[in-house]
């Protein structure tokens, strides 16, 4: 894990000049060492809020088998909240325990897939993005829905896909995961091109609009019962 970035106890104000900020240390070039092994991350909350439960699951890449990958790792980590919802200020809700789950794996992934936001927000920070700058990892943001920008309609077919524009800046891309279900938004997070990034969430994709990083993560999130 990458040194200490800042502290987590800010003000509104205080969070949002330090997006700005850190987002000027992205990286948006390829800069992957070989890809053993890809993490899905999601996170969810409990008791009404006041409990951030992260979830990592590792799978082990393999070309020859994908999207059918093995899980080698999975862990669920959970700590108090430690800020409020804030719309554009989610990550500093939420990575404070995805680091947590991170610090309790055995095996560190050379790519990380997260539930969320890459660099498709308002000030390019969103937590795929944030999480990358932590874990000085390369770090791709698979959202369900769509944060910031515009685009065209997207073709109704698995893999059309069309750009996410803010102004004249491409910032993602919007992709049909699954024919005629409603799309995800592919963005890069940190040391990952837009174009590989993409091409990663294509490798991955089962039958199921998520690939398989993000959708492990996410089933695993939603058992309440655990208590890894």
């Amino acid at each position: 894990m990458a040194a200490l970035l800042h502290e987590w106890n800010l003000a509104p104000r205080e969070a949002r000049a330090l997006q700005t900020a850190l987002a000027k240390r992205l990286e948006l070039a390829d800069r992957l060492a070989p890809v053993e092994h890809i993490a899905g991350v999601d996170i969810g909350f409990e008791e009404g809020g006041e409990v951030t439960r992260a979830a990592v699951v590792v799978l082990k890449w393999d070309p020859a088998s994908a999207p059918d990958l093995s899980v080698v790792e999975q862990v669920v980590h959970r700590e108090p909240t430690r800020m409020p919802y804030i719309p554009g200020l989610l990550s500093f809700r939420e990575i404070p325990a995805a680091l947590g789950a991170f610090e309790k794996l055995s095996v560190i992934p050379e790519l990380v897939m997260v539930d969320g936001q890459g660099v498709a927000h308002p000030r390019r920070l969103g937590v795929a993005a944030h999480l990358g700058l932590w874990l000085d990892l390369p770090t791709i943001g698979i959202a369900k829905s769509r944060l910031y920008g515009k685009h065209a309609e997207v073709g109704e077919q698995r893999g059309d896909v069309t750009p996410l524009y803010a102004g004249s800046e491409t910032i993602g891309v919007v992709l049909r995961s699954r024919t005629k279900v409603k799309p995800v938004y592919v963005s890069p997070g940190h040391r990952i091109t837009l174009e590989t990034s993409l091409e990663w969430v294509m490798r991955c994709l089962g039958r199921t609009k998520l690939p398989e990083p993000t959708r492990l993560a996410d089933r695993l999130a939603s058992r309440r019962d655990q208590r890894k």
